[in-house]
């Protein structure tokens, strides 16, 4: 499977970006890694080698990149405020540099992404697309833990409820950004075994729903925990359903 990676100085980011691609033509998916991973985790467990038979077909090219925000709810090593702050700083990074040298990859500067993201990951796939409905048109969440307010411990955040679905969906008025989310697709998988949280799955599917947002809830039972096993057998079905 051929790779290429990129490493540059972000306008953005306090450490270097980094992204990495595999396959060599199709559509573009960007996954997120789980609780903070970096850019080659999904290549170390072995979801990128599951999607294999998709871009040895020419069908999707997979994109990653560090999950820098998601890394510094996970450490607590900063005030909340601030990990919400980065948060926000993460996600002009993903719309502002990672987007665009995609689509200069792709070499069409209109193309619209897919996205995907595990655990903590799935987090941040689902604000990409919700935030941005302009450059991503299918979100997969896979387990996903969308609830952050608990590393909060309390505080209030402007920029938390800017950035988390949970929080700003539902005041979301209508106008240009809901009319285009109308036309995108989420997918919540989750199963209800070992650190699953599938309350918060129906919780977002409720919000969605409750703005007319198309979305597909798989509720997979006790039989599928929070684990890669899982992730590698259910990711590549969902992608080509969508490419």
């Amino acid at each position: 499977m051929q790779k290429e990676t990129w490493t540059w100085t972000s306008a953005h980011l306090r450490e270097p970006a980094r992204l990495a691609r595999w396959g060599h033509f199709g559509a573009p998916l960007l996954l997120f890694p789980s609780a903070g991973g970096d850019y080659e985790e999904t290549e170390r467990f072995g979801l990128v080698q599951s999607l294999s038979w998709l871009v040895d077909a020419g069908r999707i090219k997979v994109y990653s990149v560090d999950g820098l925000a998601v890394a510094d709810w996970v450490r607590a090593t900063l005030p909340p405020e601030e990990c919400a702050h980065r948060q926000t700083v993460y996600d002009a990074f993903i719309h502002e540099e990672v987007v665009p040298r995609v689509r200069r990859d792709c070499q069409n500067d209109d193309l619209t992404l897919l996205t995907a993201g595990v655990s903590l990951g799935a987090f941040q796939a689902v604000a990409t697309l919700t935030l941005h409905p302009e450059n991503f048109r299918v979100a997969i969440g896979l387990s996903g833990v969308y609830d952050l307010s608990g590393y909060l411990r309390g505080a209030l955040s402007g920029d938390y409820n800017r950035s988390a679905p949970l929080s700003f969906l539902p005041s979301l008025m209508e106008g240009p950004r809901l009319q285009q989310l109308r036309q995108r697709m989420v997918v919540i998988m989750t199963g209800e075994g070992d650190l699953e949280l599938p309350e918060q799955s129906r919780q977002l599917a409720s919000v969605l729903e409750s703005k007319g947002i198309p979305h597909s809830l798989r509720m997979l039972g006790p039989g599928r925990n929070h684990d890669w096993h899982s992730w590698r057998e259910l990711l590549p079905p969902c992608v080509a359903e969508f490419t």
